[in-house]
């Protein structure tokens, strides 16, 4: 045995314990630890991986670390969010800890390596001991359904003693004490005993619990039974017309509205229609909706409140974690909570989130839930068109029910929950009344304290609703609606936002979803933004979180169906996964031309850059305008032409021109419909090109509204359209000054790489975009 005193970087491991030959990841948050891993990888990317005694240990001496690790080999490195590594190691082999050389800024120790001799124990006894180990771990199994049936056929086709026993101590499920005594045991024989042992036991353990386990459904299954003869006893009788008579039911109401925490002015109006119940004929249609209200009003939580949190840090926590960006959803939350712990109460808000699809607005509803505390309901009112199904039905009608907001409190059982009303711009009315006005007294502070249900017909208390709406579109929404929520616009995700997003969110869910370890299925940083750009291209991330999941299925398969064990999608190889490319950019022109030029459009799916293309041709001075424009884009076109013919002899332009050209304004894509007043300065560019024969800047795209006199109004979706510029390879922009206070407000992430040049009249646009 040759024995060698060595020098290592060091981690102290909580709750694990790395085996010799064993390859695993984990990840490393206390700075001494982080700093130990750069220095191995400064140098032979050598580390000494020894547990701690007590996981709740901060800072480790040589007293609370176990006196045998591993040395292991750095694979594989990957920076995390808030600071934190994930590390792949080899475990090498097993070395005795001698001192600690240096504790800031990493633990540096000296270790005594031993390399075991070869072990001369007899082939019957070695074949004796497989023989036995492969019947523990073959019962274990059987007993034990969660191991994975490849895992089980893996291990056993191993036929060498000592590398059966290192895969069998490494996949087994065990507490890291039990691993770090198989890790002490010195000789292969010790080894094989302490494994051994430790099999018996958890067969033992697991044998104990199945017992219990059958030991409780057989009681359960007993209950079960007995409530299935009550209720077919039940039927029996109600056959023979002995059921339970009205008035039994009745005293049944009176109890339940004893321990119904409600007001006087509640109760007592149930209690009259409880006593009107007890008076009506079994038979009589009326009883049965009676029955039907009673136990509707009874469920309510009239004064019953959930105790809400008022922790600003643990909302903090729980809003960042389940969402990337969204800072002024989260901002209006916490302002909200600080606001209540000041003083003690505070009116909820009714905030509405407006946005493209798939950016997170429902999903952080149930965020904002759990950071205070609250319980979640969801409320669709995508194509919700009768003003019933809010206010309810009449009880006098057959079949009336209550309305989705009254049903929404007896599902949740408090009366203070997060109420999410999803689409409510996809809201309309009919001859039956219109949902979005009968929406008016559930958002009005000032009216909800009292919401009457037409089933209900006793006042609700909603003030304590902590209302959150969502919406695609903001026009949607009429105004009076609009007016009574505050209104929170989600605007799309930057490239650098979605790939921490798919990287932190939605790779690892649509890991776990498809049951691939972490560690099999690898997907580089280019490979996911070559799906951002190239096969998603959207707003939010609904799409993206689908194309990973593609991905994902794909691997599964090649899981089972070739063994694989390690697979990296790169931007190489991703087309063997998702096909060819399905979004191509229009990307900008690479020479400067003649009446084509650029201008940027928002689109409910994101931004989009648009190429106007302008032709002269002899006619009788009509303007054409192709490529399917709705009306306000086609009035933002005939205003660019006025205004060009009032500035035309600027640019030696015959004044007959006019009356002898015809002025032909194509878009493409003439599939797609297209509106808005935002090209106006972008056609008027274009046409004047065209006319004056002067060539357009390749590299610069505009937005903005045009004036009959020239001037350029503001527009919206700004951070939409600078990020579709930036796809586009597009390095000026031209944007109203009116947009100024916009751009100040955006990232500098949108803008890195963009020059954007604020105008505020059209002499500024064409002396930026016209080549002299």
């Amino acid at each position: 045995m040759t024995q060698e005193i060595m020098t290592f970087p060091a981690i102290a491991l909580r709750g694990l314990t790395i085996l010799p030959g064993m390859i695993t990841h984990f990840d490393v948050s206390r700075d001494r630890s982080k700093e130990a891993v750069h220095a191995a990888m400064r140098g032979d990317q050598k580390l000494f991986l020894v547990s701690q005694k007590e996981i709740g240990t901060e800072d480790p001496g040589i007293r609370d670390l176990y006196s045998i690790g591993t040395v292991a080999a750095v694979k594989q490195v990957i920076k995390l969010q808030k600071d934190m590594l994930r590390i792949l190691v080899e475990g090498e082999e097993r070395a005795d800890l001698l001192t600690i050389d240096q504790e800031i800024p990493y633990l540096k120790v000296k270790v005594m390596t031993a390399q075991e001799e070869k072990s001369n124990l007899p082939d019957p006894v070695r074949e004796a001991m497989i023989r036995t180990i492969r019947d523990l771990f073959h019962q274990y199994s059987i007993e034990n359904s969660k191991l994975s049936k490849e895992l089980v056929t893996d291990v056993l086709k191993e036929e060498k003693l000592e590398p059966l026993l290192t895969r069998i101590a490494s996949d087994l499920p065990m507490p890291y004490q039990k691993r770090q005594k198989y890790l002490e045991a010195g000789s292969l024989e010790e080894r094989y005993e302490v494994l051994g042992g430790i099999l018996e036991n958890e067969i033992e353990v697991i044998k104990v619990t199945s017992d219990l386990q059958r030991r409780l459904k057989e009681k359960i299954d007993k209950h079960q039974k007995e409530y299935i003869l009550r209720e077919q006893l039940k039927l029996i009788k109600e056959e023979l017309g002995e059921s339970e008579s009205v008035e039994s039911q009745s005293d049944e109401f009176l109890k339940k509205l004893e321990e119904l925490n409600a007001s006087d002015e509640v109760k007592n109006k149930i209690r009259k229609e409880i006593l009107r119940y007890k008076g009506i004929q079994s038979s009589s249609p009326e009883s049965t909706v009676l029955h039907g209200y009673l136990d509707t009003v009874l469920a309510l939580p009239w004064d019953k409140r959930s105790e809400d949190s008022d922790d600003l840090k643990r909302a903090w926590e729980i809003l960042e974690e389940g969402h990337y960006g969204l800072k002024d959803v989260k901002e209006r939350i916490m302002e909200f909570l600080a606001v209540r712990q000041l003083t003690g109460k505070g009116k909820s808000p009714i905030l509405c989130l407006v946005g493209p699809p798939g950016t997170g607005k429902t999903s952080i509803a149930r965020s904002v839930a759990e950071a205070l505390n609250k319980k979640y309901v969801r409320i669709c009112l995508g194509g919700v068109r009768d003003e019933a199904e809010i206010r309810g039905h009449r009880k006098t009608y057959v079949g009336a029910m209550a309305g989705r907001i009254t049903v929404a409190l007896k599902e949740v059982g408090v009366g203070n929950p997060l109420m999410l009303l999803d689409e409510i711009d996809k809201t309309s009315g009919d001859h039956k009344g219109d949902t979005a006005s009968a929406l008016l007294e559930v958002l009005d502070p000032e009216q909800n304290n009292r919401f009457n249900d037409h089933y209900v017909e006793i006042p609700q208390d909603l003030s304590e609703v902590l209302f959150i709406a969502t919406a695609n579109d903001r026009n949607g929404i009429p105004r009076p609606l609009l007016d009574r929520m505050e209104l929170i616009e989600i605007s799309g995700y930057t490239e650098n936002e979605k790939l921490h997003i798919a990287k932190e969110h939605l790779l690892p869910k649509q890991l776990k979803e498809n049951g691939i370890p972490e560690d099999v299925l690898t997907i580089e940083d280019s490979a996911l933004r070559r799906i951002i750009n190239h096969y998603t291209r959207e707003s939010g991330v609904r799409n993206l979180e689908r194309t990973i999941g593609r991905i994902c299925r794909k691997t599964a398969r090649d899981i089972l169906e070739k063994d694989a064990k390690d697979i990296c999608v790169t931007a190489e190889n991703l087309s063997d996964y998702l096909g060819k490319e399905r979004r191509q950019i229009l990307m900008a022109n690479k020479t400067d031309e003649i009446g084509i030029a650029r201008g940027l459009a928002w689109t409910q799916v994101g931004g989009d850059t648009l190429e106007i293309e302008v032709n002269i041709l002899p006619g009788k001075g009509d303007l054409l305008l192709t490529g399917q424009l709705g009306d306000v884009m086609k009035e933002s076109a005939r205003t660019g032409i006025s205004y060009l013919r009032s500035i035309a002899a600027d640019y030696g332009v015959d004044k007959e021109f006019f009356r002898e050209n015809d002025i032909h304004v194509h878009i493409p894509e003439g599939a797609v419909p297209k509106d808005g007043p935002s090209a106006g300065i972008t056609m008027a560019t274009a046409m004047l090109s065209a006319i004056a024969g002067i060539p357009v800047c390749a590299d610069l795209a505009m937005t903005g509204e045009i004036s009959l006199r020239g001037r350029v109004l503001a527009i919206g979706g700004l951070k939409e359209k600078l990020l579709a510029a930036k796809y586009a390879g597009i390095k000026r922009v031209l944007v109203p000054e009116d947009n100024r206070p916009d751009i100040e407000e955006m990232d500098a992430e949108i803008l890195d790489g963009l020059q954007v040049s604020f105008v505020s009249h059209m002499t500024e646009v064409l002396k930026a975009a016209l080549r002299k």
